[in-house]
């Protein structure tokens, strides 16, 4: 399978924060075959190790996508439901969507009152998502529990992976879906001496919680989350931070303004040299916003020296987040040669 169309596989999956079943299956089948063990935990993250010598390194990428949970069914049949992960409101209204029962999927769509017979002051304001609801087509409440749904099924939005022009392609979930894919290609591919251990995490978009738990676990001694940041090249953004697309992968020196992750200094020299040494394009990430599974990872056990690769992302937390094939291909690369030569940077 090429790199799209893993890619593809992935994204077009469903699975919310603490119910990425479906995502979970789809990658044990990609990493069995290379693994000398795949194992799920008890939080439900998938471990895959490749064995080696004493020394361990994790690869962590999440597997969970935002999405909304249903909390209550109204009489006429319209589903109110609360975001599980972090939405910008705009970005989800009349949006088609999948409400996931025990049964299948039925779809559903987002609406809300139309600006036709709003008030003028209302029109003028950001509709929230608690003024939003699903409309599945139903004429009762009755008709609604007769389709599966009942209150705390998952919800995610309808939306395919698409090209985009020659290098781009454009869908949800590529947070983190882009990540995993390049974990599992690395996995397959890396000649790494150390033990390798392949960590696709849970809940990572309500706290980063698989990742604390799996670390734990674990306990490596190096450690690189692979995730998706914010790409800045686009109209309107007035940051003094350049990431662009189809320059390569980013690499954190911090985030969320050093209160996430201060990316340890010996796995970033890894990284860059690594990059350097191979003709590997990549950038330079100082965020003050958001953070990734880094963070909890190495405030384990007694620390974990760890760092992170970034696939530029545009309008990531929308059902449209766009990346560059190119970015995504040198990840891969960028993560395979690094695990190959890892173990002379181990010297804390």
């Amino acid at each position: 399978m090429d790199s799209l169309a893993l890619l593809e596989k992935l994204c077009n999956a469903h699975g919310i924060s603490g119910y990425e079943d479906e995502v979970r299956d789809l990658i044990i089948s990609e990493v069995e075959e290379t693994a000398d063990s795949v194992k799920v935990d008890r939080m439900g993250n998938v471990i895959a190790v490749r064995k080696g010598d004493e020394k361990k390194v994790m690869l962590a990428a999440h597997m969970d996508e935002i999405g909304f949970m249903v909390k209550h069914v109204e009489e006429k049949g319209f589903l109110r439901v609360t975001p599980i992960g972090g939405w910008f409101s705009q970005t989800v209204l009349n949006q088609r969507c999948f409400v996931h029962t025990r049964d299948g999927k039925i779809t559903g769509v987002f609406g809300c009152k139309p600006p036709h017979i709003m008030k003028e002051d209302e029109r003028k304001k950001v509709i929230k998502i608690e003024d939003m609801f699903i409309d599945v087509g139903a004429e009762s409440r009755e008709e609604v529990e007769e389709m599966g749904i009942e209150i705390g099924c998952p919800v995610t939005l309808d939306r395919e992976l698409a090209k985009l022009g020659k290098n781009r392609v454009t869908g949800k979930a590529i947070d983190d879906r882009a990540g995993v894919a390049a974990v599992i290609e690395a996995f397959r591919s890396a000649e790494c001496e150390a033990t390798l251990y392949a960590v696709f995490t849970v809940q990572e978009e309500v706290g980063l919680k698989g990742a604390r738990t799996s670390a734990f676990s674990i306990n490596p001694d190096m450690a690189i989350a692979v995730d998706v940041c914010v790409a800045t090249d686009f109209p309107g953004v007035n940051v003094n931070q350049e990431i662009n697309l189809g320059k390569g992968p980013a690499l954190t020196v911090v985030d969320a303004s050093g209160r996430g992750l201060i990316a340890h200094r010996s796995v970033l020299r890894l990284l860059r040299e690594t990059a350097e040494k191979n003709e590997i394009p990549y950038q330079l990430e100082v965020g003050e916003g958001g953070t990734t599974d880094a963070t909890a990872i190495h405030l384990t056990r007694e620390g974990i020296p760890s760092g992170v690769v970034s696939i530029p992302a545009r309008y990531i937390h929308t059902p449209v987040e766009v990346i560059d094939m190119k970015d995504y291909e040198n990840t891969v690369k960028l993560l395979s040669k690094s695990l190959e030569r890892c173990e002379k940077y181990m010297k804390f």
